[in-house]
């Protein structure tokens, strides 16, 4: 890929900023899913609803290994011109633990097919997943060490020579990394949509637990810890806001990676995960809608996606909408 021209300055999108829409991959009967399909599919049919009162809905349908839009689709890079840089990573089941060749190749199918419109860049020689970055919109992405350096996704490059590539090709003037926080049960690891956003005014949202019999209590103040230290671009800190960490959830014995940080921006709304536990659901709407206060604020049951150890941002990536 070419270095950037710095006249064109392209960027990240923030997620907060101007979308035409977002992209769904569609649960079928050659996914995970079979055992509760119909479940799962009126959870992404209630998804589909909100998103589409407020923008755009590219549905995916059966050409996939399984549903996982945010760490498959495209990421997109936009400048003032009304640049589109359409980024297509290599996603290889995060690390090699799921078959992924189906979903690796939506990407190139939706361009050739002209759903989707800009510059198509070739990245696949890198393996990374659209929930594991963040973007400030104006230079800085966030990320996680755990997720990044794990084992069979950029080995034998270094942390200095990942870094310098997602510069390079996100068009980043700096990395900010997390080195602290994993979700049990998350098959991901630790990618920085289970634990950290960026919200609009330099603002943080992130997952803390007050329990300190929970096997996550350390590693989660660490990682409050690590948050306090960040400074913006301009050298002052962030505003951190806590979220609450929902009541633990089982399945089969296991602990399942339910989250509130893994909530979807859209135009004029932020959809949020909620599980069924009315106190902690309420305080988790109650602080992103402070994050976001010119927004929506919209609860949508996750207790289904949770059972494949996903949420809601999981099941999907956004397009930003591009001044012409």
């Amino acid at each position: 890929m070419e270095h950037q021209n710095h006249t064109e300055k392209w960027r990240l999108p923030a997620e907060w900023e101007s979308q035409w829409g977002v992209q769904l991959t569609w649960p079928h009967a050659r996914t995970d899913w079979v055992p509760m399909l119909d479940e799962i599919t009126a959870t992404y049919e209630e998804m589909a609803r909100e998103i589409r009162k407020r923008e755009e809905l590219l549905i995916v349908g059966e050409p996939s290994n399984d549903t996982w839009a945010r760490d498959h689709g495209f990421i997109t890079l936009v400048n003032d011109q009304g640049g589109v840089r359409l980024l297509d990573f290599c996603f290889n089941g995060w690390g090699e633990k799921f078959p992924a060749d189906l979903d690796n190749a939506i990407n190139r199918r939706l361009y050739d097919e002209g759903k989707i419109s800009g510059d198509y860049v070739d990245c696949l020689d890198f393996v990374l997943e659209g929930g594991s970055i963040e973007s400030d919109g104006r230079g800085t992405i966030f990320t996680t060490s755990g997720c990044l350096l794990a084992p069979h996704r950029n080995q034998p490059m270094t942390q200095a020579e990942i870094e310098a590539r997602l510069k390079r090709d996100l068009c980043a003037e700096r990395i900010l990394w997390i080195d602290h926080g994993h979700l049990t049960g998350d098959d991901t690891d630790g990618h920085i949509d289970t634990l950290v956003r960026i919200c609009p005014d330099d603002t943080l949202l992130y997952v803390g637990c007050d329990d300190p019999e929970d096997e996550q209590y350390e590693d989660l103040k660490l990682m409050e810890a690590q948050l306090q230290t960040f400074r913006t671009l301009e050298g002052k800190p962030y505003r951190l806001m806590r979220l609450p960490m929902p009541q633990p959830i089982y399945e089969n014995s296991e602990r399942l990676p339910a989250t509130y940080a893994n909530f979807l921006v859209v135009n004029g709304a932020v959809l949020c995960p909620t599980y069924d536990q009315p106190e902690q659901d309420a305080e988790a709407l109650r602080i992103i809608g402070e994050a976001f206060p010119d927004r929506e604020i919209v609860g949508i049951d996750c207790r289904s996606v949770i059972r494949q150890h996903g949420s809601l941002h999981c099941c999907t990536m956004q397009f930003p909408h591009v001044k012409r």
